[in-house]
């Protein structure tokens, strides 16, 4: 059995390493595990893929996805910018703050950081270069706060987690609110420290008339995360019935309202979606494939007995799973990682007595903080490509940040009310 762990997962990271696709990785690593141990079956890569690609919750993915853009370019993301900048704009370190706020928001609609990130850092990145922000921390500052996307509902990583555990995908978003807003918390804290040290003073304070106009120009794009996810926790529809209802509202807002897109750049749009989601959906099928290789393997059993042996005490395991997870979240795609991972660690903590909805928030929260750390960092790569700089220059702001993020994330994992408080009150 550990000559067969040992041989999966070293021929993926070779693969990997090749910079082959994750997705073919993981189909040909499990291929040549199962012929090696004559298992091998081409029902057994159909059904699995098949299977797990078969679902409805799974829908939830590319019209969530879809939303994100049509919102982003059709003047949603910066109408909440603007209303942002009206409420915090004068504060020490104003446009990091009206950066983390309007992330915030913009992450209640799309569930994804690097979409978040786009959206977002579009329109701040330039703005705060032009106030004099160094660019490295522009890019840092817009690049953490898109780590806030796959943690504030409705989130695509809740809705794969969902998927593969069977917990409640409305439960878990409703679990993510309280981490996510302290993710926020903490991202705004160490701005205001890091502004203040590096000098960059707010603008003129707005008069409540600018506010109130502001709040009047944004109240649409304040409208679609109440209206999607009051309709989820409300039990008025699904999570993926919401996502639907999102595209629509965005579409009809963005059209018809706005009017900054018209009916010439829709395909575009849904082809920006395709790509985004299709490859999404093809990492599910291949990782479902792995999964169950997995299991034939009695790999799972295994790594159970293997973190048995070190401790019983679930925080103790909690902990070295946080460590393991970080550690996979800077070389692998965040997705990737949900989904070859949740099915091997899942039952090792429920045996443990941890509750699947609050280890799906420490999961989440630990694969996010990848979208920030090298090699993989696909946040910060996609702000500092929009900067202009080189991914390393963030290094000096990303640090602090990541540290503040990190102290979060212990915080989840030590008090699991933190993420079970709002589920239980509402249940």
């Amino acid at each position: 059995m550990l000559i067969t762990f040992l041989l999966l997962f070293t021929m993926f990271f070779l693969l990997i390493a090749t910079n082959m696709p994750v997705a073919i990785a993981l189909g040909i690593s499990s291929l040549v595990v199962l012929i090696i141990n004559d298992l091998a079956t081409l029902n057994l890569f159909i059904t699995a893929s098949f299977g797990a690609s078969d679902s409805f919750p799974l829908i939830a993915i590319p019209l969530f996805i879809l939303a994100g853009e049509i919102m982003s370019k059709g003047g949603i993301a910066k109408r909440l910018v603007l209303f942002a900048e009206k409420l915090v704009g004068s504060f020490t370190g104003g446009l990091g703050i009206i950066t983390v706020i309007a992330s915030f928001i913009f992450a209640a609609i799309s569930g994804s950081g690097p979409a978040t990130v786009a959206a977002i850092g579009g329109i701040m990145l330039p703005y705060m270069i032009n106030r004099g922000y160094a660019k490295p921390y522009a890019a840092s500052i817009v690049a953490s706060s898109g780590s806030m996307g796959p943690i504030i509902p409705p989130s695509i990583l809740f809705i794969l987690f969902g998927v593969i555990s069977g917990v409640s995908i409305g439960g878990l978003f409703i679990a993510g609110i309280i981490p996510g807003i302290l993710i926020g918390i903490a991202l705004i804290i160490v701005n205001y420290i890091i502004c203040k040290k590096e000098g960059y003073v707010g603008g003129e304070k707005s008069s409540f008339k600018e506010m109130l106009k502001a709040f009047y120009d944004a109240k649409f794009a304040l409208l679609a995360p109440i209206i999607v996810l009051g309709g989820i926790y409300g039990g008025i529809f699904t999570p993926t019935e919401a996502a639907v209802i999102a595209v629509f509202y965005s579409l009809i807002i963005s059209l018809l309202v706005h009017k900054e897109i018209g009916l010439k750049d829709i395909p575009d749009i849904f082809m920006r979606t395709s790509a985004v989601s299709g490859g999404v959906l093809i990492l599910v099928g291949a990782a479902a494939f792995f999964g169950r290789v997995l299991s034939l393997e009695q790999i799972p059993q295994y790594l159970s007995e293997l973190l048995s042996g070190i401790s019983t005490n679930p925080i103790v395991i909690l902990l070295i799973i946080n460590v393991f997870l970080l550690l996979v979240g800077m070389v692998m795609e965040t997705i990737a990682a949900l989904m070859i991972f949740v099915p091997l660690l899942l039952p090792i903590v429920v045996n443990l007595g941890v509750d699947p909805m609050h280890f799906g928030i420490i999961v989440c929260i630990n694969l996010t903080l990848g979208l920030l750390t090298p090699p993989m960092g696909v946040n910060v790569f996609i702000a500092s490509r929009m900067a202009g700089i080189s991914f390393e220059k963030t290094f000096k702001y990303l640090v602090p940040i990541f540290i503040a993020l990190l102290i979060v994330l212990l915080i989840v994992t030590l008090f699991p009310q933190i993420s079970l408080f709002l589920p239980t009150l509402l249940r």
